[in-house]
């Protein structure tokens, strides 16, 4: 699945080093919920459970610059039995703040909603992350409410904003009816 910016592609084992590094950015681990740095063995490991779970994992792919480059990771977290999804994305320093997590965020929300037919994906992001709430506004999420002082930020104690977009509002073109 792509657009002219981004695609999405299968979570590989073979880019776990990327992935670990994506994950070691300390701009990351303030709003990622873990705030340790993890190591690459470590990590590994984590990847061949990961492989083997539920979970509906991708890697995001930069299209900007001719060919496909690993740029993040946007995973769905299901729940079967109410046909619901958590959303988590993770992109690289590099590939922040040129409209690629929105671009991501719109083709997981396609194949959520026209493949895997769930009815509703949630997520939720730190309060301070005004970027990151745009660009899940942007892709299609709205504001559902707020969890108080359930996050960190910075050392500091902060609001997460729990966000949804239901099936029935997800008007952007599908990629995968084209």
């Amino acid at each position: 699945m792509s657009t002219g910016t981004c695609a999405l592609g299968p979570y590989r084992a073979d880019l776990v080093e990327t992935y670990w590094r994506w994950e070691q950015n300390p701009a990351l681990l303030v709003g990622y919920g873990r705030q340790q740095p993890e190591s690459l063995e470590a990590r590994t490991e984590g990847m061949a459970h990961q492989l083997r779970g539920d979970n509906i994992r991708f890697t995001v792919y930069d299209l900007a610059g001719g060919g496909p480059v690993p740029a993040g990771v946007a995973t769905l977290l299901p729940h079967p039995a109410v046909r619901t999804a958590e959303y988590v994305v993770m992109l690289g320093p590099e590939a922040r703040g040129r409209g690629l997590g929105t671009a991501a965020t719109r083709l997981v929300l396609d194949y959520a909603f026209h493949v895997t037919n769930l009815r509703m994906v949630w997520l939720k992001v730190l309060a301070p992350n005004k970027a990151g709430v745009r660009a899940h506004e942007k892709a299609g999420f709205r504001t559902a409410g707020t969890l108080r002082e359930a996050g960190y930020w910075l050392g500091t104690v902060c609001d997460e904003i729990l966000m949804d977009a239901p099936a029935r509002d997800f008007t952007g073109p599908s990629a995968i009816r084209a």
